[in-house]
């Protein structure tokens, strides 16, 4: 309860924490003792009036003691609690004690115990990597657990995650290429041009579709060449063949990151696009990073996949 947007948050759950826990306290002393009643000819009432199932009735006698210090012992566990670990808003408690502490010191041992295995994987290159039967199904497991959230279990991607498995890459598929992207993360950015007129964007997605063979009207792609000459070749080329420096992707071929209809290019263009990939190397250890990328790369890079097969 550490991350708070502004200290005020802060402050109001310390006060109401308190305040919940001295009303506690409270409601408990003020029911220690019960006064005695009497009755119209003065003997002693016994019990409150309150009948059920005809003879179940409720007595006027104060609550047991071993119950009331059960209650007192429990408000001062949650005071010597709250002191102790965070709890109190914004305050670390006396020991200091965090969740992502706790995770870092679990992580240290666990990659203490497999240093031995890990040691084997980082004296071998990532290709080597990828062709042991061990290593990938560790690879696999590190992928479901920290990537299949967006690029799916069998990562294939989706819309704005790109698909793994083929041989279009963003940024390149080269070894080193995935280590940087999984250690840094990348942050690709399709500007908008909500300065062009709608006849413009047509005709630019017009263009751009055919550069990938779909049938399109010819007028409309020679004006959509001269707009795309004018304000897209810095990024995605002359050919159109993309820059993997940019992370802009081909788009001459069939493969489409958000989709290749007339709508969904026209609302690229006009509104531009946003993708990020998180860097790992903070949540990641180096090895398992190796193991991660040399999975991925595994992934379309099966001999009887190979383009040059």
């Amino acid at each position: 309860m550490s991350d708070f947007i502004s200290p005020g948050w802060s402050i109001y759950i310390t006060i109401m924490t308190l305040v919940g826990i001295a009303a506690c306290l409270w409601l408990l002393f003020s029911q220690r003792k019960i006064a005695v009643v009497h009755g119209k000819d003065g003997a002693v009432v016994e019990d409150t009036g309150h009948v059920w199932d005809g003879d179940l009735r409720e007595l006027n006698n104060p609550l047991p003691r071993w119950w009331m210090l059960m209650f007192f012992f429990s408000c001062l566990f949650a005071l010597g609690y709250l002191y102790v670990f965070p709890g109190l808003g914004s305050s670390p408690g006396s020991f200091g004690y965090t969740t992502k502490g706790e995770l870092k010191k679990s992580m240290i041992t666990a990659n203490a115990e497999l240093k031995p295995v890990y040691d084997k994987y980082m004296a071998m290159t990532i290709e080597q990597v990828a062709a042991d039967p061990q290593a990938k199904v560790m690879g696999q497991r590190l992928f479901l657990n920290h990537c299949a959230q967006c690029h799916g279990s069998d990562a294939g991607g989706g819309k704005g995650f790109p698909n793994l498995t083929d041989h279009d890459w963003l940024y390149g598929g080269e070894p080193e290429n995935i280590l940087q992207t999984i250690n840094l993360g990348r942050g690709g950015v399709m500007p908008a041009f909500p300065q062009r007129s709608a006849t413009d964007l047509v005709n630019v997605a017009t263009y751009v579709r055919s550069l990938s063979g779909q049938p399109t009207d010819g007028f409309k792609v020679a004006l959509g060449m001269a707009v795309f000459k004018e304000s897209c070749v810095a990024c995605h080329g002359v050919d159109a063949k993309g820059n993997q420096l940019l992370g802009a992707p081909n788009l001459t071929d069939k493969i489409w990151l958000y989709g290749g209809s007339q709508a969904t290019i026209v609302e690229t263009l006009k509104k531009g696009r946003q993708g990020m990939m998180p860097a790992q190397e903070h949540v990641l250890s180096p090895e398992k990073i190796h193991l991660l990328a040399a999975f991925v790369w595994g992934l379309s890079n099966h001999p009887s996949q190979r383009p040059d097969k």
